[in-house]
């Protein structure tokens, strides 16, 4: 690989890391910051030593394939890998990275945000009084729920799941949760946790739910119409994961019919698309995909794909390689 190796950025990402990838490699930039198509995105492979996507890129077996000889690695910016395929880099001996960890409070936080905002109905008495609709206080109007002494469902106790967990935690609510093994007992104890090994008895128990599990095969719709079913008609359903977690018709059916009470979601199944029915729903809070959106954020993931680059070019294993597992 060249000493300065060719490295084709699909997005446009913040200015200090482009600056500082243009010092480092012979980097391409999207200079119009729009999502390429997938020819663009095959083109993009064909004449880079290292691809850099996001997590709005699906980089499919074609995509790596127009690769050729060339592509040695792709470098997500993004924890998220579900939109690569994975088989198919391994196939070719290309290495895959990605960005976990800097992201972590800046999405539990957004997750506590919608968690309130559901509970409080904060976007719906937001729209009401831009509509000219707010004529005063009242005892009665646009009463939410109070967090305090609520239960608390995490699927999937990992970082993100964690930091939801310590931010509810300061709010008086009691955590439960539900992962393919239960967390250290240590980490039980600071979180005052309770571990389900059902998914489908802790959805019974619960008045809010947390979704912060990865993308997976086994996790498409694990919250089905049939798991959706088991959260009692005052639950609240938070999504800050990936969209296709949730059966997004199947729950937009449960809301227009007041079967759950409530959902925030800040990511979509078919993104960017959006379930129709969701928009017309106020007990729906919507979000464009605004977890890690900070300048604090975004900038640090750029630098862990630096990091990743030069380690990998120097010749060495990157820290943050993603394995395939068959």
């Amino acid at each position: 690989m060249p000493s300065k190796p060719v490295v084709v950025v699909t997005r446009r990402l913040p200015d200090p890391v482009q600056t500082r990838m243009r010092e480092l490699f012979d980097a391409e930039f999207n200079l119009e910051d729009r999502g390429l198509t997938h020819d663009e995105l095959k083109a993009a492979a064909a004449r880079a030593d290292i691809l850099v996507p996001t997590v709005s890129d699906e980089i499919d077996a074609d995509i790596i394939a127009a690769g050729g000889d060339s592509l040695k690695m792709i470098a997500n910016f993004g924890a998220g890998v579900d939109h690569i395929d994975r088989r198919a880099a391994h196939d070719q001996g290309i290495v895959v990275t990605n960005t976990p960890g800097v992201l972590t409070e800046d999405t539990a936080d957004m997750a506590m945000t919608m968690i309130l905002a559901c509970a409080r109905r904060l976007s719906e008495g937001e729209r009401v009084l831009r509509a000219g609709g707010f004529s005063g206080w009242a005892p009665t109007w646009m009463m939410g729920r109070s967090l305090r002494g609520k239960r608390l469902g995490v699927i999937g106790l990992g970082r993100i799941g964690q930091a939801v967990a310590r931010r509810a935690r300061a709010f008086d609510m009691h955590v439960h949760y539900h992962n393919r093994n239960p967390v250290s007992p240590a980490i039980e104890k600071a979180l005052e946790a309770t571990y389900w090994p059902e998914l489908d008895d802790m959805l019974a128990h619960v008045d809010v739910v947390s979704v912060n599990c990865p993308s997976t095969r086994e996790t498409r719709h694990l919250l089905n119409a049939k798991r959706l079913d088991r959260l009692r008609p005052e639950a609240l359903l938070v999504n800050t994961s990936r969209g296709d977690v949730i059966d997004e018709a199947a729950l937009a059916e449960r809301l227009k019919d007041g079967r759950l009470a409530g959902a925030a979601l800040d990511v979509y199944e078919n993104e960017p698309d959006i379930h129709p029915t969701l928009l017309e729903l106020e007990n729906a809070v919507l979000v464009p995909h605004m977890g890690s959106a900070t300048i604090e954020s975004r900038t640090a993931m750029g630098e862990k794909v630096i990091v990743n680059i030069r380690v990998f070019t120097d010749g060495h294993r990157p820290p943050d390689r993603v394995l395939f597992e068959s």
